[in-house]
């Protein structure tokens, strides 16, 4: 039995439905994406050859080649709270603008009088603030503002650990958050008087463990074992 010849010519596909799924994904990502803002100190960590990854619920403690120390809390509403926290303990107003704004600041090193002001600054202009000099770490004078960040943000970043662990035993899921950790990541070039300054803040508080991050050998930032 012959075949009848086909009437239409070659097969096509229509890609428009196909086109509008990507760049509806596209939308999609563009309006959902938080950007991070950058860190107002850059330091290059010395060298190692150990590989542990830095835990995404973290406090840390950066300090640069001159000396300064800068503080970033890695959950956002347990930095607002530790703002909170410490406005009313210094008396320095912030408004809840202001208090969102600082959710998003991977860290920060000024006096919180000069916090405010800080916060509102366009973020090329944080890098070069006047009253960018590091958080004051005083261990002699009761003015060791790290040392209540330290306390205060770690106080709260267990809270809100523990709320998220309640709440998932609560809805029978699954928790697999980890603890919060404290860690220190200096520069290379940073003298050890200024990093001893910060491990006394931290022993003062009896927080013995924490981590020191380094540079992988050859590319990537790790984490030393607690001490």
């Amino acid at each position: 039995m012959s075949k009848k010849p086909s009437k239409g010519g070659a097969p096509a596909l229509d890609m428009t439905p196909m086109v509008d799924l990507a760049f509806l994904l596209v939308t999609f990502f563009m309006l959902t994406a938080s950007f991070r803002m950058a860190e107002p100190v850059v330091v290059d960590p010395p060298s190692s050859i150990g590989k542990v990854d830095l835990p995404d619920n973290h406090i840390m403690v950066t300090i640069d080649e001159k000396g300064r120390a800068f503080f970033g809390i890695s959950n956002s509403t347990a930095k607002m709270n530790a703002l909170r926290d410490m406005a009313a303990k210094y008396k320095v107003q912030f408004t809840e603008q202001q208090i969102v704004k600082f959710s998003g600041l991977p860290s920060f090193g000024v006096d919180i009088k000069d916090l405010p002001a800080y916060i509102d600054a366009k973020e090329e202009a944080r890098t070069n603030f006047k009253g960018q000099t590091g958080v004051p770490l005083d261990t002699i004078t009761p003015n060791n503002q790290l040392k209540d960040w330290i306390a205060i943000g770690g106080r709260k970043a267990v809270e809100m650990y523990e709320e998220a662990k309640v709440k998932a035993a609560t809805a029978g899921g699954e928790f697999k958050a980890e603890k919060p950790r404290y860690a220190i990541k200096c520069a290379a070039t940073t003298k050890y008087i200024y990093v001893k300054d910060v491990i006394k803040t931290f022993t003062d508080l009896k927080l013995y463990q924490f981590n020191l991050i380094t540079q992988l050998e050859g590319g990537g930032t790790v984490v030393q074992p607690e001490k």
